[in-house]
C-alpha cells in the first residue's frame, strides 16, 4: 500500500472514529430508523473514500453531516413517494446523572422534561427539529448553515425560535416551574 492510500485510510479512519456515532443519531433523528440511519452513514463514509484529505481540511464534518442529510431527505422522498408513513422520532433515554447519589425527585423531574421534550422536538417543523438536533449535538452555527444550506444567520434565528418555542411550551414550563421548587 502506498503513502498516500495509508495516509486517505488513516485520515477516513479518524474520521469515521469521530464522527460515526453523531451521523448515526442525526440520521436516525431524521429517519425515525436506526438501521436506515446506518446505511446513510456507511454512504456518506464511502463517499468520503472517494474525497481528497486536502479537499475537505477542516471542513469533513459539515461535509458529512450534508452528506448524510442529503442521503436521508433521498429516503424520505422515495418512501412518501411510495405512500410510507413518515416517521416520528425514536424514543430516547436520559443519561445518568453525574452526582453519585442523585436526588430521586430531581432524576424523575429531569426524566419526564427529557421525555416531554423530546416529544415536542418531534413536532417542531422539519428545518427547525434539524438544525435543533445539529445544535444539540455541538455543531457550529456555521456548520449547520452549511448542512441545511441556509446563511449562518438564518440557522442561528432557527435555532433560537425553536428552543423558544420549546422553553414557552406549558409542559416545559410547568417542568422547569418545578424543578426550580424541588432545588430550593
Amino acid at each position: 500500500m502506498s503513502n498516500a492510500n495509508s495516509d486517505r485510510r488513516s485520515w477516513v479512519l479518524a474520521a469515521l472514529d469521530r464522527f460515526e456515532g453523531r451521523l448515526v443519531r442525526y440520521s436516525a433523528r431524521l429517519l425515525a430508523d436506526e438501521e436506515a440511519a446506518r446505511d446513510v452513514v456507511q454512504h456518506a463514509f464511502l463517499r468520503l473514500c472517494d474525497q481528497s484529505p486536502e479537499k475537505l481540511a477542516g471542513r469533513e464534518a459539515a461535509w458529512l453531516y450534508t452528506v448524510c442529510r442529503n442521503k436521508a431527505l433521498d429516503l424520505l422522498r422515495r418512501q412518501s413517494q411510495r405512500g410510507g408513513s413518515s416517521p416520528e422520532g425514536d424514543e430516547g433515554r436520559l443519561g445518568a446523572a453525574e452526582s453519585a447519589e442523585p436526588n430521586p425527585a430531581q432524576l424523575a423531574e429531569a426524566e419526564e422534561l427529557h421525555a416531554v421534550l423530546h416529544g415536542l422536538v418531534g413536532e417542531l417543523p422539519r428545518s427547525q427539529r434539524e438544525m435543533v438536533e445539529l445544535w444539540s449535538q455541538g455543531v457550529a452555527y456555521a456548520e449547520i448553515a452549511e448542512i441545511t444550506g441556509v446563511s449562518v444567520g438564518n440557522a442561528r434565528v432557527t435555532v433560537h425560535r425553536a428552543i423558544a418555542r420549546l422553553r414557552n411550551h406549558p409542559q416545559v414550563r410547568r417542568l422547569l416551574l418545578e424543578e426550580e421548587t424541588i432545588n430550593e
